[in-house]
């Protein structure tokens, strides 16, 4: 099943209806579309920005399809960034434009992801002590900029970093702060977060609670 956010509306694209998908359906500002053509993508985008609507659900067995009409129908960009943990399981969290968030940032020219999530969270940070433990998942989201309506496909990378390191905030980023939060005391972060952000959030508590993987 593939997320893509709308202003943290969820669309989801699913190939069977899961309790959470049936979940949704419930709510008549839920909108349903199961026959997949350039038209329905349309139709499925233009539902999506309309207030009136909560959520939408994408029903059809090609899932991985319907995700490459999204990418062509609106402005693609591929992002990548970080979960970043101590041993003692704190979290790097940023503050940016009135919301906690994650570092991530655009790929530059012949970049590859995991290089690019290294590289934003100590241009954002100025944490970089750090190493990857490989992938962690992938977020949509879109948005408007410059006229288009933009799709961004974030890859997220479980990071470690050995110190709770002085931070330096990348201020031209609007970052105002940095913080190590315990995983334990992630409530109020996650409350104040997009929901792309939370999606990410969990992901990686529930790595740093298998061992094995970190």
């Amino acid at each position: 099943m593939i997320r893509i956010y709308f202003n943290d509306k969820p669309l989801f694209i699913t190939s069977e209806r899961t309790p959470e998908i049936e979940e949704y359906l419930h709510h008549e500002d839920t909108v349903l579309i199961d026959e997949f053509n350039s038209h329905t993508v349309k139709a499925m985008i233009h539902e999506m920005i309309t207030e009136k609507i909560h959520a939408g659900v994408f029903l059809h067995p090609d899932t991985a399809a319907i995700l490459q009409a999204f990418k062509r129908k609106l402005s693609f960009v591929q992002a990548a960034g970080g979960f970043v943990y101590t041993p003692d399981h704190h979290v790097l969290m940023i503050f940016r434009r009135g919301k906690w968030d994650l570092p991530k940032g655009k790929l530059d020219p012949g970049e590859d992801l995991e290089t690019c999530a290294l590289r934003e969270i100590t241009e954002e940070t100025g944490v970089s002590e750090i190493e990857s433990k490989g992938t962690l998942c992938i977020t949509y989201h879109t948005y408007h900029q410059n006229g288009k309506h933009w799709l961004k496909e974030t890859h997220w990378f479980l990071v470690k970093s050995q110190n709770k390191t002085p931070f330096q905030p990348q201020t031209e980023e609007d970052i105002e702060k940095c913080e190590w939060v315990s995983v334990n005391e992630m409530g109020p972060y996650s409350e104040n977060t997009h929901a792309s952000i939370r999606d990410v959030l969990n992901a990686g508590v529930q790595k740093l609670g298998e061992p094995e993987s970190i």
